[in-house]
């Protein structure tokens, strides 16, 4: 399995949106400040994402909401995801 990720800076509230093979692995990496282009923003938490059978179709879906460009979409992305009865996202 395949993900596409948008992850939150709870330091500005910028959104990162990336994609991966191991999701938690791979959001642990960006939180220990191990990925350039999100260290200097850390903690970050995961807000949204999107399963795919391949990298390569991650990767399309990653591509697609960057050339998005607007915070409004990617922000309306995120809350259309079904929420559990927690209140929680459901991711």
């Amino acid at each position: 399995m395949y993900y596409t990720y948008i992850l939150q800076s709870l330091k500005n509230s910028s959104y990162y949106i990336g994609s991966c093979k191991n999701i938690k692995n791979r959001i642990n990496l960006h939180n220990l400040g191990l990925v350039r282009s999100t260290k200097r923003y850390t903690p970050w938490k995961l807000v949204y994402s999107e399963n795919f059978e391949s990298l390569s179709g991650a990767r399309k879906r990653e591509s697609q909401i960057k050339s998005w460009k607007k915070r409004i979409y990617i922000e309306n992305l995120i809350k259309s995801r079904i929420r559990d009865n927690s209140g929680g996202l459901v991711v």
